[in-house]
């Protein structure tokens, strides 16, 4: 069976990595982190996170 992942450990981080370089206005800041880079002062932060085995469904609530 053919898999679209490298190694099982990487999986999120490089999942993550994918997204910023599609959307330039996110970046990676942990290997399970990613946010927006123009945070808007005044504004609250959303932090969102799912079970494991979940991934990437909650990754996408970071909003462009």
């Amino acid at each position: 069976m053919k898999k679209l992942l490298k190694e099982k450990t990487s999986f999120v981080s490089d999942m993550l990595k994918g997204m910023a370089l599609i959307a330039e206005s996110h970046e990676v800041v942990a290997d399970s982190i990613i946010v927006r880079k123009d945070k808007k002062k005044g504004k609250v932060a959303l932090v969102s996170g799912g079970g494991s085995g979940h991934e990437p469904a909650h990754a996408g609530y970071v909003a462009g």
